[in-house]
C-alpha cells in the first residue's frame, strides 16, 4: 500500500539513472594539460572510481605516480610539425614544352633513372650540400649509395656533353630527356663519384671490421671452451668410452684414444634397438645423472658453449676472413688514392671539410 511502512519508491527513470550512475563513478585523477600536443599512446585505459567494490582488490590501487619533471619529455615526445613536402626530384626538372626530346640512353637504363628520381624527394642541392659537406641529415648514406651506382658512366656522360655542346646557341634544338639531365646534373657536383665512394667506403669500413673482430671473439671463445672446460672433457670421455664399447673387438675402430669430431652430429642417427632413443639422447641422460649434480635444478648449467656461438662458429670458413680483409684493403687503398684526387683537383671552396675527415679516417 502507498502509506504502508517500507514502500520503496518507484525507480528512477533511466536517463536520471544513468545521471546518477555518471556522477557516482569520475575518474579519480584530474585532467592533464601538456603545453604542447603529444604523442598518442595507444594503450587499453584502466580506470578505479571513487567508490571501489569492497570485494575488489587491483595492483592499481597501491600504485602511485610519482612527480616528473617533465620538460625534456614534451621535447622529445610532442608532435613534431608537419615538414614541408617536396617534390619528387623528377619534377624539379623542366620539362620541355617540345613535343619531342632527345633520349640518349637506352630504355631499360632511362627507366632506371626515371624511378629513381621519380622516388626522391629532394633538390638537387640538397645532394650537393651531402656529397661536399659530409652531411647525411637530409640525404642519408642509403640515397647515396643508389645514386652512386645510378651515375652517368663516362660514354653516356660524354655523349651528354656532346649533345649539349651541338645545341648551344641553336633556337630549335632539342632538349635531353629528364634522366639525361639528371645525370648530366650530378656530374656537375664536383667529384661526385670520387667523393661518394670514400664516403660510403668510410661509413661501412668500421662496421665490416667490428664484425670481423666479432666472429674471431666468438671463435676464439668456443675454441678456448672447447679445448679446458672440464665438463666438455667429462663429455668427450663419455663419447669416447661408450664408442670403444661399441667397437669392441673391432680392430680398427676398437681401442680408441680419440675420435675425429665429425662423428659428434652423427651420434642422433645411432638409433637404439627399439628405434626410440638415439645414441646422442642416451649419452646426454647419462651425463645428466651421473655427472651433473645440479641436473633438473635452476642452477644447472649448460656443460658447453653457447649453441648460437657454436654455430656460428662451425659456419666460420679461414677462407672467407682472409677474402674480406683482401677486399678491404683494396678499397682502402682505392680510398686513399680517391682521397689524393680529390684534394689535388678541388677548389678551395670546396676542399674542406672533406680533406679533414677523410685524411683523419685513412691516418687511424
Amino acid at each position: 500500500l502507498p502509506g504502508a511502512l517500507g514502500y520503496l519508491p518507484p525507480p528512477l527513470p533511466l536517463g536520471l539513472y544513468s545521471l546518477a550512475l555518471t556522477q557516482e563513478k569520475l575518474p579519480r585523477k584530474t585532467v592533464m594539460e601538456p603545453p604542447r600536443p603529444m604523442k598518442p599512446l595507444y594503450w587499453t585505459r584502466i580506470q578505479l572510481h571513487s567508490k571501489k567494490d569492497v570485494c575488489s582488490s587491483l595492483v592499481w590501487d597501491t600504485i602511485e605516480e610519482p612527480d616528473v619533471d617533465f620538460d625534456e619529455f614534451v621535447e622529445l615526445f610532442s608532435k613534431t610539425a608537419v615538414k614541408e613536402k617536396k617534390q619528387p626530384l623528377s619534377d624539379t626538372i623542366t620539362k620541355s614544352k617540345a613535343k619531342q626530346v632527345v633520349k640518349l640512353l637506352n630504355n631499360k637504363r632511362s627507366q632506371a633513372v626515371g624511378i629513381l628520381m621519380s622516388s626522391l624527394h629532394l633538390d638537387m642541392k640538397d645532394i650537393q650540400c651531402a656529397v661536399l659537406n659530409l652531411d647525411n641529415n637530409v640525404v642519408d648514406l642509403e640515397t647515396l649509395q643508389a645514386l652512386y651506382e645510378i651515375r652517368a658512366q663516362q660514354e653516356e656522360l660524354d655523349k651528354i656533353e656532346k649533345h649539349i655542346k651541338s645545341c648551344k646557341d641553336k633556337d630549335d634544338s632539342k632538349p635531353l630527356d629528364k634522366p639525361e639531365q639528371f645525370l648530366y646534373q650530378l656530374s656537375l657536383i664536383p667529384n661526385f663519384s670520387s667523393r661518394v665512394f670514400c664516403i660510403l667506403f668510410q661509413s661501412s669500413f668500421s662496421e665490416c671490421m667490428s664484425l670481423i673482430t666479432r666472429k674471431l671473439e666468438i671463435l676464439q671463445r668456443v675454441c678456448k671452451t672447447l679445448q679446458e672446460s672440464e665438463t666438455v672433457k667429462k663429455i668427450l670421455g663419455l663419447v669416447l668410452a661408450f664408442g670403444n664399447f661399441m667397437n669392441g673387438g673391432n680392430r680398427t675402430r676398437g681401442q680408441a684414444d680419440g675420435f675425429t669430431l665429425d662423428i659428434l652430429p652423427k651420434l642422433k642417427d645411432v638409433k637404439s634397438s627399439d628405434g626410440v632413443k638415439s645414441l646422442l639422447s642416451y649419452i646426454v641422460a647419462y651425463y645428466l645423472r651421473h655427472f651433473d649434480e645440479d641436473a633438473g635444478r635452476e642452477t644447472c648449467v649448460f656443460p658447453l658453449p653457447e649453441p648460437h656461438d657454436l654455430f656460428q662458429s662451425s659456419q666460420m670458413k679461414f677462407d672467407d676472413f682472409q677474402k674480406d680483409l683482401t677486399r678491404l684493403r683494396k678499397d682502402l687503398r682505392a680510398c686513399t688514392s680517391e682521397v689524393e684526387k680529390v684534394c689535388k683537383v678541388s677548389d678551395e671552396d670546396n676542399l674542406q671539410p672533406f680533406k679533414e675527415k677523410m685524411e683523419d679516417f685513412i691516418t687511424q
